[in-house]
């Protein structure tokens, strides 16, 4: 599978992120992008989206959720936000609230603004924001803030096991 790097990104081996080695590792095509961060920024992908040119509605964030006690990655539009009741009826439960930002780095192995729903020490419980189907390609973290992979929603989607539903708002 082809894989393409647009400006400094990782390569394999020294310096690649989990994510990265995930989907180098699952033979996925992907393609990866990276800019400079600012750490003032307080969004960390509407400013992902302004630095790779692409519109915010193709580049997704990965939040992480507690549904009735179990940690689940929920993967929507920078441009939205998540509903979490749509998310915990999407993966058969009853209440979500967003999870403790430490724990969701301890159990992701990133940290926040660089979360990926790749390459994660223990794989969640996923879910993809429908509105990801609306493109051949989609931007999600690659495991590290100002760095990003594209990949195709389908891919995104078996490589997780994420169960794909209408889960974001706005």
């Amino acid at each position: 599978m082809a894989r393409k790097s647009s400006g400094n990104g990782a390569k394999a081996g020294a310096g690649a992120t989990p994510a990265i080695v995930a989907l180098e590792r699952a033979g996925t095509a992907f393609s990866v992008h990276s800019y400079e961060h600012d750490p003032a920024v307080a969004s960390f992908g509407e400013e992902a989206a302004r630095a790779l040119g692409v519109e915010p509605g193709r580049v997704f964030k990965t939040l992480v959720a507690d549904v009735d006690g179990a940690l689940t990655v929920a993967v929507v539009p920078v441009s939205g936000s998540l509903d979490l009741k749509a998310l915990a009826a999407a993966v058969g439960g009853k209440r979500a609230a967003m999870a403790d930002p430490a724990a969701a780095e301890r159990v992701t192995g990133y940290v926040r603004g660089g979360i990926s729903p790749l390459g994660q020490r223990r794989r969640l419980p996923t879910a993809l924001d429908a509105s990801a189907r609306s493109y051949a390609t989609i931007c999600v973290s690659a495991g590290r803030r100002g760095l990003e992979v594209e990949l195709s929603p389908a891919d995104l989607a078996l490589l997780t096991g994420a169960v794909i539903a209408p889960i974001a708002r706005g």
